[in-house]
């Protein structure tokens, strides 16, 4: 297997990487990468080590992700709002050699430190790496949000990174014309993937946009022209949001995808109506490489699916015995290919019990219909048992989604003296829309069955997230004081 994202063998004068206060072309991008990794050489980096980043997103920090690789290193993203006691403990567990940070400042885990502005920028004469990295080499090392218990590294290889890059690439017909707008933090595997690793292997470029804010990104979009982005439910719920008069330029953009969570059919087209935007749902874990269902930018898309199988890669339905399903039938999703990683680092058990003779679990509901485009139905965790019967909070989250007064929600399960569980919706309201927990109960109900309907609804201001960004269940739960599924 060729490894086809390495930079160092694409040096051209093609523009490859802009942020807010540079921009390098794949040449000058090379250099960097060079230059970053005689430095780590310096301080004693050697194949097989792991350097841990913890930066905004920003260019340095994909120079430094590169230059770990040029090494045949492990490099671990460290999210930049971290505490230092979270950032210590991915420090600690990851076993990084040495961390790259902000400033003296930062977090360390009390390793050696190289700041981002101490970053060098050219290699000395004639130096040269040892050797390319090889497939089963691993590249990343991704820690999951822990909403289960203390975060996992996600050991991914070089191979998982160019199987799915080469995927995005052929999926998404990335060409070297394509531009993308890096908007989601690179501290998760969707970035690196979709934004970064796909656009390389296609010689395209992408630009690295600050922090996110509606008026932000239609500046940007309108300044930069990029063809295309991936972003979250959230995200296209504030766009969306925004008054009718707002000057917007979208003409640019051949699509966007949306993935990380799921995100509701009313929503979509809401996006697409507005924007006149082709919208791919996709879906998949940081244990599986980012993605293993996408719906087509250019042939039958399905909303409120989340697509076929990518190319090279198989996802089945399970019952509880193991036992794969039928068309229609609902149970857990589970997936199988290149893109599976290798496993979670010091957790052997834990791995054997997620990947299964090559399957990965996903402790995701779904069902897939007659011309294999997966359904979700909801997380297995997050489901409600009332009074012995199953429900999903999908089902009635998208049910409070067609309120024109809706942003996002949250639904859980709260005990129960009699039904042991009931549901319990939390819902931020549109910026701008006042909306009460009575009227949006009477909207459900007109949609739902009386036993879907939540027992309270409360409007909220925001609902709390992990560190990817995603809606922190877990957490809400113990807000409410509602038992926490391990």
């Amino acid at each position: 297997m060729t490894i086809e994202y390495l930079v160092w063998h694409h040096e051209s004068d093609r523009p490859c990487v802009r942020d807010d206060s540079r921009q390098l072309t794949y040449a000058e991008f090379a250099r960097r990468v060079d230059g970053f990794a005689s430095q780590l050489q310096q301080h004693g980096i050697v194949a097989g080590d792991v350097v841990a980043v913890m930066l905004p997103n920003r260019a340095e920090l994909l120079v430094a992700l590169m230059a770990a690789w040029r090494l045949r290193a492990t490099a671990t993203p460290v999210n930049p709002a971290f505490t230092a006691s979270e950032a210590g403990y991915q420090i600690d567990d990851a076993g990084a050699a040495l961390v790259v940070n902000a400033g003296p400042g930062a977090p360390s885990g009390g390793r050696p430190v190289i700041h981002v502005d101490d970053m060098a920028v050219a290699a000395p004469a004639g130096w040269a790496a040892a050797a390319d990295p090889e497939p089963d080499d691993t590249a990343l090392l991704i820690y999951t949000s822990g909403s289960t218990g203390r975060p996992k590294g996600v050991q991914l290889t070089h191979a998982n990174l160019q199987f799915m890059a080469d995927s995005f690439r052929t999926h998404l017909r990335l060409t070297e014309t394509d531009h993308c707008l890096l908007i989601l933090p690179l501290f998760h595997v969707n970035a690196i993937a979709v934004s970064f690793l796909a656009p390389l292997l296609a010689g395209a470029q992408l630009s690295i946009t600050g922090r996110f804010s509606p008026d932000r990104f239609f500046d940007d979009v309108a300044r930069l022209r990029p063809t295309y982005f991936s972003a979250v439910p959230t995200i296209y719920a504030l766009l969306v949001s925004q008054p009718q008069d707002t000057p917007v330029d979208t003409s640019s953009l051949r699509f966007a995808i949306c993935g990380a969570a799921p995100i509701s059919k009313e929503l979509l087209d809401r996006v697409e109506q507005r924007f006149g935007l082709v919208v791919v749902e996709g879906y998949g874990l940081t244990e599986g490489t980012c993605a293993s269902a996408c719906n087509p930018v250019d042939g039958p898309r399905k909303l409120g699916t989340v697509g076929p199988a990518l190319p090279g890669q198989q996802i089945a339905v399970a019952g509880p015995d193991g036992r794969h399903l039928p068309p229609g039938a609902t149970g857990e999703v589970i997936i199988k290919g290149p893109n599976v990683m290798r496993g979670y680092l010091g957790r052997p058990e834990e791995t054997a019990r997620t990947v299964v003779d090559g399957w990965l679990h996903t402790g995701d509901v779904g069902r897939l219909d007659e011309d294999g485009y997966l359904i979700l139905v909801d997380r297995i965790k997050d489901m409600i048992i009332r009074g012995g019967e199953n429900l999903y909070p999908k089902e009635i989250e998208n049910a409070l989604a067609t309120h024109p007064a809706v942003l996002e929600s949250a639904v859980i399960g709260a005990p129960h003296e009699v039904y042991g569980e009931v549901p319990v919706a939390y819902v931020v309201a549109c910026p701008g829309r006042a909306v009460t927990g009575t009227e949006l109960l009477t909207h459900v109900a007109e949609r739902l069955t009386r036993v879907k309907v939540p027992t309270e609804v409360h409007v909220v201001d925001s609902l709390p997230r992990n560190p990817v960004g995603k809606i922190d269940k877990p957490g809400l739960r113990r807000s409410h004081g509602a038992p926490v599924h391990a």
